[in-house]
């Protein structure tokens, strides 16, 4: 019978991103699936600013920019017509060390996580199907079928529910998953274009109802097309090519389309489940949570639960933690999951909404707006910092505590640039940490050795002011650097106070 720590079910990028992290802080894991390779096509696009800001724990960060695309500029086009530009590179300058959004289509994506897999050992068992799984109380017993029919039974710790909206796992742990499935239908297609102005930009074109979104690639000619299916077309998606869909949208951009790559139609639902944990089985990405594609957040979205997951497997099984402390990923994750899922709906139904209202609205209002207050600072930054989720935070999480600054337990380490270095450096690595900018009190370099707890002291400058930091406190960083702690006093007591309440043990 074979035995491993995790065993995780579904080898999407929420599924590898897990395995990942889990390998790199030295647990064993078994990532399955079902399929005979990771997919040809995809429908996420955007890799955003957070989900980079974690590559650099693995040092992914400068490999996946360098093999995507920054998107210069959004345009938009209403009834044939350009009716707004919003420039996008560096649109997060003062926010993130990835201050722009980057294309990288999830097919490519998956390839590249599936190779530094590989690098590290262990391979994607494919054409491998869970049948069933039985929670023991002090482990799972997962039954796996092979493609030659041959059975298994593996011994897992924890099992990881990665395996996508139609979940087998959720379904055999009776979790439910309220929501609904919007009336429209949508395609997405790949295709090869020419006439597009400017090129390499991304557009979004309103023609009454119809709604169409199109990316570069960055490679000359190539572009993803997302868009609406009106009318009774919709009706029998089974039948649908490219040339069925309407094109009112796309003939509005002025555009030739020279070659249909691929093309597909899906259904856009908004769902989230009511448990993301059950005993030992938990649930994530897709599985968990399921929203419109507005933002580009659902890939980011199953990426994050992924690394908030992974810390804390790893502090349970290696004994530093007790197991109550896999209850805050359902509280952090589930309450991120609801917000998303709201402000996404907000955007879909705009797009979307029918009748003559909402076309003068969307075509004639929207534009303008969106075209003026682009070019307000605050509402740009405001902008960023939704889109790429660094605005997120786990304020009501019962592992944060405490307010330094304008910088509360729960937050993202504001990111400070300085001409000769940043503060998120000794975040490529993946542990907890001390950061004190300006001068730490005395004993606290000890208390961090004592208790093998890096500590980095930051000589104080005015852009640490500037980003909200209080000099001399104490910012105590959870291993997927959000704020754990932060105590204005820099007091070892309150370490101290905050392990010992949570029953975390650094050195076990």
């Amino acid at each position: 019978m074979a035995k491993t720590d995790i065993l995780i079910v579904g080898a999407g990028p929420t599924g590898l991103v897990l395995a990942l992290w889990l390998i790199r802080q030295g647990l064993n894991v078994r990532i399955i699936d079902k399929s005979s390779g990771p997919g040809e096509t995809s429908r996420a696009m955007a890799v955003q600013a957070r989900t980079l800001e974690f590559y650099r724990q693995l040092d992914m960060a400068d490999a996946v920019v360098a093999a995507g695309y920054k998107t210069p500029a959004m345009n938009l086009w209403a009834l044939g017509k350009r009716k707004a530009q919003i420039q996008l590179v560096d649109a997060g300058n003062d926010i993130s060390p990835y201050p722009f959004v980057l294309i990288y289509p999830q097919d490519r994506h998956e390839r590249f996580l599936v190779d530094r897999l590989r690098e590290l050992g262990v391979e994607v068992e494919r054409q491998t199907e869970l049948v069933s799984f039985e929670d023991k109380g002090d482990q799972v017993a997962a039954r796996l079928k092979h493609t030659d029919g041959q059975e298994e039974t593996c011994e897992a710790l924890y099992l990881a529910g990665c395996d996508g909206a139609r979940s087998p796992v959720r379904h055999q742990i009776g979790s439910g998953f309220d929501g609904g499935t919007y009336k429209q239908l949508f395609y997405v297609a790949d295709v090869s274009a020419s006439g597009v102005e400017p090129a390499g930009e991304a557009h979004i074109a309103f023609d009454k109802s119809e709604f169409m979104l199109m990316m570069s690639y960055g490679q000359a000619g190539q572009y993803r097309l997302i868009g609406t299916v009106r009318d009774e077309r919709a009706e029998h998606p089974e039948n649908l090519t490219f040339a069925d869909v309407g094109h009112e949208a796309i003939n509005g951009l002025h555009i030739t389309i020279n070659n249909v790559n691929w093309f597909s139609t899906y259904r856009v639902h908004h769902r989230v489940t009511d448990h993301f944990r059950r005993g030992r089985v938990f649930l994530l990405g897709d599985a968990a949570h399921v929203h419109s594609p507005a933002g580009g957040q659902g890939m980011n979205t199953g990426i994050l639960d992924a690394i908030n997951l992974a810390w804390k497997l790893t502090a349970v099984v290696k004994g530093q933690a007790p197991d109550s402390l896999l209850n805050s990923y359902e509280t952090e994750r589930q309450a991120f999951a609801h917000k998303l899922v709201e402000t996404t709906d907000r955007l879909f139904t705009f797009a979307t909404a029918e009748g003559g209202f909402a076309d003068f609205v969307r075509t004639r209002i929207a534009p303008i707006f969106a075209s003026i207050a682009y070019k307000v600072e605050d509402v740009r930054e405001y902008m960023f910092r939704v889109v790429s989720q660094t605005m997120l935070n786990y304020h009501e999480s019962p592992l944060s505590a405490g307010k330094a600054g304008s910088v509360q337990g729960g937050d993202r380490l504001p990111w400070v640039p300085l001409p000769d270095a940043d503060n998120y450096e000794s975040l490529s690595t993946i542990g907890w940490q001390v950061h004190v900018y300006g001068e730490p009190r005395a004993d606290l370099a000890t208390w961090c050795n004592q208790n093998q707890l890096p500590l980095h002291a930051f000589v104080w400058q005015p852009e640490h002011e500037k980003a909200g930091l209080a000099p001399g406190a104490v910012y105590l960083l959870r291993p997927d650097t959000y704020v754990a702690l932060a105590d204005p006093s820099g007091s070892v007591a309150t370490l101290d106070r905050y392990f010992s309440e949570r029953g975390i043990n650094l050195i076990a």
